[in-house]
């Protein structure tokens, strides 16, 4: 019955060879010998054979259930016959048309895709593409999604080791995704090379190469929100660039050509700009610090004067590596992505304070059209601004109640993060819920503890320790700052603190709080320091007697 049936199908049974196709993995028919007898048929699987040369898994007889894929499929293998006469999807067009921002990142995705297929051309067929198209939409395990990125910046070669300019090539490419839709316009960073070798050095601890595996529970454990975006951009372009795709032959299909207006209304639809905080900019009519605005949205540059093509002396370099920021757009991006998503919580829009107010429709329009905003992380205090010393830090620093960051830059080119999601206050007990953490951010990166009750900050209460530490043991802290504030302990080593940085990542209403409650204060203060009192008072005063006994025998006894 076999034999029988597959003559009856078959075009010349003695033939040796497959039928010849065009190789695209379309369905078409199918015919192999098998002994003396062809079978063929649409989608007819034979042993030992389960692809076709360009990628498409014939024994994979499902039909495509999303049709974004299925057009964007149809419209890259319409342009490759234009331009290269290949019925299929090749990489450069693939990267020209799905991702014209950034077409490394096309390249890599398409060469990913063809490696996943097994494809023995270098294009990918239609029914290939859509295939593994679909089963990268599909990804849904985080692990699996961190691993399929590790992969797809490394080599692609059997061995799948993955290298260091690997892992800083797929960091660079989350941070100019997340620059590139960074809510305060596009930026840059000077710093950003210090700031990605801090990451691949303290990941690969001098080793040459490393298994994805490892990479991956590596960046899980310490950064384990930078490659997340990524993977939301690369879906969003695969399921919305059918309809971005211009094409003067498809001007009559409404379900493929949309208005420039709607492109750039869905631009922001994914929201990548919203992790990465906005950094409040230094006041330029504030203190000087004798440097200038420009390194990556925090203070840098310098105004040392000298004559044009000298080199810088020792002390000049010395003097303008203490003025560097301690947290240029980089090093924000880089903890924005390794802390809790509380310290750089999308904030909501607020309602309108007057409900009968003429710009209510606009209001409502822009809340819906934008219904979360990135969270802005406030400057509290900068010892280089606001000067050094105990009093100065918990002048600036208690009070405000929302989530902050503190950053110690120390000898040896050493920094170092301690983040706490509640108010500091002054106790002997240690703090912090399940958001406080104790990071090094240079010279390598490393997620030092990540536990609550790891806090600690005492400068009064007697007989218990002084200073602020870090660490759930209170034995044995990773940090500890001593009572003034001027040196740092780490690993049993002491380090001269140079500056101190702190930022508060709440919303502007705590900040709002800390600042009325400042104004409270210096109220206060002045209230309390004059003291009116009659002249019966002034003759029984302490104050009176000590005045006599100074040799002052003339003094206002009036009642003032």
């Amino acid at each position: 019955m076999g034999n029988a049936h597959s003559n009856s199908g078959g075009k010349g049974s003695g033939s040796s060879s497959p039928s010849k196709s065009k190789g695209n993995g379309a369905n078409e028919p199918i015919q192999m010998n098998v002994g003396s007898s062809t079978v063929s048929g649409p989608g007819v699987v034979m042993r030992g054979m389960t692809r076709t040369p360009s990628g498409a898994d014939i024994q994979d007889r499902s039909q495509t259930q999303f049709q974004p894929v299925d057009k964007l499929g149809r419209i890259l293998s319409k342009k490759c016959e234009e331009l290269h006469g290949i019925h299929g999807v090749t990489g450069d067009v693939f990267a020209r048309y799905v991702f014209p921002r950034y077409p490394d990142l096309g390249h890599k995705l398409f060469r990913y895709l063809r490696f996943m297929s097994h494809a023995k051309t270098e294009h990918l067929g239609l029914v290939a593409f859509r295939q593994q198209s679909e089963k990268f939409l599909a990804l849904l395990d985080d692990s699996v999604i961190l691993e399929s990125y590790v992969r797809m910046f490394g080599d692609l070669n059997e061995s799948e080791l993955i290298k260091p300019e690997n892992l800083k090539n797929l960091l660079r490419t989350c941070y100019n995704l997340a620059m590139a839709h960074y809510s305060d316009g596009p930026q840059s960073c000077r710093l950003l090379n210090r700031t990605l070798d801090s990451v691949v050095q303290s990941c690969f601890f001098s080793k040459e190469s490393l298994s994805p595996g490892y990479i991956c529970r590596w960046l899980e454990n310490n950064v384990p929100r930078l490659v997340p975006p990524i993977h939301k951009y690369c879906v969003h372009a695969l399921s919305t660039s059918h309809r971005t795709i211009m094409d003067n032959s498809m001007v009559s299909n409404s379900e493929t050509v949309v208005s420039i207006s709607a492109i750039n209304a869905g631009e922001a639809s994914y929201g990548l700009e919203l992790q990465t905080p906005i950094l409040e900019k230094t006041n330029p009519f504030g203190k000087d610090l004798g440097v200038g605005v420009g390194l990556g949205g925090g203070i840098g540059g310098t105004s040392i004067t000298r004559e044009p093509g000298k080199p810088l002396t020792v002390e000049e370099r010395e003097r303008l590596k203490n003025q560097l920021p301690l947290l240029p757009l980089s090093e924000a991006w880089l903890l924005a992505g390794s802390l809790p998503p509380l310290y750089s919580k999308p904030q909501s829009v607020p309602a309108p304070i007057n409900p009968n107010s003429a710009n209510l429709t606009s209001h409502i329009f822009l809340a819906k059209l934008l219904s979360l905003v990135p969270s802005h992380w406030t400057s509290l205090y900068d010892s280089r601004l606001d000067g050094s010393g105990t009093n100065r830090f918990l002048h600036h620093v208690l009070g405000y109640r929302g989530p902050n960051l503190i950053l110690f830059r120390c000898e040896d080119d050493l920094l170092f993060c301690v983040a706490n999601p509640n108010e500091w206050r002054e106790t002997h007990l240690y703090i912090g819920d399940e958001g406080s953490c104790c990071l090094q951010l240079l010279p390598k990166f490393q997620m030092l503890e990540k536990k609550p009750k790891s806090l600690y900050l005492n400068t009064h209460i007697r007989g218990y320790p002084k200073g602020l530490r870090a660490g759930s043991d209170p034995r044995k802290p990773i940090l500890t700052v001593d009572e003034h504030f001027e040196r740092l302990e780490y690993r049993a080593l002491h380090h001269k603190i140079l500056s101190i940085e702190v930022w508060g990542c709440g919303d502007q209403q705590q900040r709002d709080v800390q600042l009325d409650i400042k104004k409270w204060q210096v109220k206060e203060a002045e209230r309390q320091r004059t003291v009116k009192m009659t002249a019966a008072d002034w003759m029984d005063h302490p104050d009176r007697y000590l005045l006599e006994l100074g040799g002052r025998q003339n003094y206002n006894n009036s009642s003032t």
